[in-house]
């Protein structure tokens, strides 16, 4: 039984994991914690009620949540510790940039500036795909809440991320980060020029 909840719903939560964290690997620590917390958790759940789909998106939520406070704990603590020199890792400033890395980095910045209850109604209703009632029994919030969260959520990101755009734009029209010679010489190991 527990078996085919993972193969139905893992998916699911990947991608609600996902599009909360923008980070793959952090995506799939979520997805273990959830179904982990689930089976935790399996004999307090109705299980003959219906979809199970909002009650793992909830705990994969809230999973998220506690990612980020020990990720936040974590940097806390490494900033407490004594600071080395530090070589700098311009790596990704030398990989040319592609529209769509521009796009869904515009995309994150405007959902980093959401308020977290925002986002989390936004993930689910818009990209997990739950309808209001699914959403709020996920985060144990009235249907109306998350109707007026979804509402502000969507004109502040048509907002917020025209306004990305348009200030990446502007950076790479300027040449802001480019490396001269572009992609090819970037690629290429560097050599000395004879004169």
């Amino acid at each position: 039984m527990f078996r085919d909840l993972f193969k139905t719903y893992a998916g699911s939560v990947y991608n609600h994991a996902f599009r909360l964290t923008g980070d793959w690997s952090t995506a799939e620590d979520v997805v273990a914690l959830t179904f982990l917390e689930a089976w935790r958790l399996r004999t307090s759940v109705d299980m003959e009620g219906g979809s199970l789909r909002p009650w793992l998106l909830g705990i994969a939520t809230n999973v998220v949540r506690n990612t980020r406070r020990a990720a936040r704990r974590h940097a806390a603590a490494l900033a407490r510790l004594p600071q080395e020199d530090a070589v700098p890792d311009f790596a990704e400033v030398v990989v040319g940039r592609i529209d769509d890395a521009d796009r869904l980095a515009a995309v994150r910045a405007a959902l980093s500036r959401l308020r977290r209850t925002e986002r989390e109604v936004f993930a689910l209703c818009v990209w997990s795909g739950l309808d209001y009632a699914a959403a709020a029994q996920a985060l144990g919030i009235p249907v109306g809440t998350v109707c007026s969260r979804l509402s502000r959520a969507r004109k502040k990101l048509q907002k917020l991320t025209g306004a990305e755009l348009t200030r990446t734009d502007r950076e790479v029209q300027s040449g802001c980060g480019q490396v001269r010679g572009g992609r090819e010489n970037a690629a290429r190991p560097h050599q000395e020029e004879t004169r």
